[in-house]
């Protein structure tokens, strides 16, 4: 019933009249304690006065403390809300590593995630394989080289003395960092450059933990990367397989028809090899496939596909290589052979190959095609005194 305004008024009156009686409210009880003092002979006005401080000092302290539990509180709150939105971002983190099986994947992931764990855009990632260093994340092209050369020192600081391999940072020429290790190895570095801002203990813990998720995941993504080699590749020779050879035919023959590019293949069979197992044993025939697989990874380029097709049968696969190109590999690669020499029980053996070589056609993308004219080619050699090189008839034809 009663708006803002009215009861401004009514306060203003009851002001009003606190003032009118305030003078003889003040004698009535002040003659009251006198006559209770006065009947009593206690000095009740002083204590009462002092029993009025104390309790106004009193509430005033609670007050105070009520404020101090007020602001803890928020303040924990914050903190609680803070470590809550970093266990988020590394749930997040780590669920996406989890579905990284390769290092292409697990870079795009680490660029995403790692600034906002990290705090800044600084941070940066090397990998450690062989004994060298490969930068992960970090790095522009501009400043590559010089960047990359003076973190790969401050990784080679970090790792000196690492006996236990200690996942706990270390500073290292004003960089903070991480060793990565999982499985007993140290797979690479974490650095943050103290340009990032301090490196606090809740910002440790959370590049503590965000390091150990990545370690692992790389560890991960090393062993599918040796197990998935392994299964591609001929124990023996370390050669691609059949299987993925072939595979591997069909996806050149169709970047070959996009780009129209060239696209070669060579096949070819070490002759009289029955006879090296049947007079040495198939341990020295082992020994002389091994050796063609070395003199292959020497003449061969690092993108032409080493196979082993069969038992001693091999095909290479040459992209961007015209008939005349892949006809010189082939007569390199058959001079490299017959001057191998192979010794086994105090005696030396020497190889010969024969060789067939065919070249894609214009569109085509049928690669049993292509091997089969390579084959046939192979077979001409073979029937035309070994140890040579001869094209494909459909070849010489187009």
């Amino acid at each position: 019933m009663l708006g803002g305004r009215d009861r401004s008024l009514l306060a203003g009156l009851a002001v009003a009249v606190i003032v009118v009686f305030a003078q003889p409210i003040e004698r009535y009880l002040l003659n009251l304690v006198q006559e209770a003092e006065r009947s009593s002979g206690l000095a009740l006005g002083p204590a009462l006065l002092i029993l009025t401080a104390v309790f106004v000092f009193h509430q005033q302290g609670k007050r105070q403390e009520a404020r101090a539990r007020a602001l803890a509180a928020e303040a924990d709150a914050m903190q609680a809300g803070a470590r809550t939105a970093g266990m988020e971002r590394l749930v997040n983190f780590g669920q996406a590593l989890g579905r990284s099986l390769d290092l292409e994947t697990i870079r795009d992931v680490v660029m995403q995630h790692l600034p906002t764990l990290a705090g800044t855009e600084d941070a940066w990632v090397l990998l450690r394989a062989r004994g060298r260093w490969q930068a992960l994340v970090g790095t522009t092209r501009e400043t590559r080289r010089e960047v990359e050369r003076a973190r790969e020192h401050v990784a080679d600081r970090a790792l000196v003395g690492d006996s236990t391999l200690t996942t706990e940072g270390v500073t290292a020429e004003g960089h903070f960092c991480l060793r990565l290790a999982a499985g007993g190895d140290v797979v690479g570095v974490l650095g943050l450059p103290e340009t990032g801002g301090p490196t606090t203990e809740a910002r440790q813990r959370v590049l503590a933990t965000a390091g150990a998720l990545l370690a692992i995941s790389l560890r991960n993504a090393q062993l599918f990367h040796e197990i998935r080699e392994t299964s591609l590749r001929d124990g023996l020779t370390g050669c691609y397989n059949r299987t993925h050879a072939l595979e591997v035919i069909d996806t050149e023959l169709r970047r070959a028809r996009r780009s129209q590019l060239p696209l070669s293949l060579i096949m070819f069979d070490l002759d009289h090899f029955k006879d090296i197992n049947d007079r040495f044993g198939h341990l020295c025939g082992d020994a002389v496939l091994a050796g063609v697989s070395s003199k292959m990874r020497d003449v061969l380029r690092g993108s032409d596909l080493k196979c082993r097709y069969g038992g001693e049968e091999f095909l290479v696969l040459l992209p961007e290589t015209p008939l005349e190109g892949a006809k010189r590999v082939a007569d390199s690669l058959c001079r490299e052979i017959a001057d191998m020499r192979v010794t086994w029980n105090d005696e030396t053996l020497s190889i010969t190959a024969s060789f067939g070589v065919s070249v894609a056609l214009p569109a085509e993308i049928d690669g049993q095609a292509l091997i089969g004219r390579a084959d046939a080619a192979l077979y001409r050699a073979k029937d035309q005194g070994r140890n040579c090189v001869r094209l494909s008839i459909e070849t010489a034809v187009a």
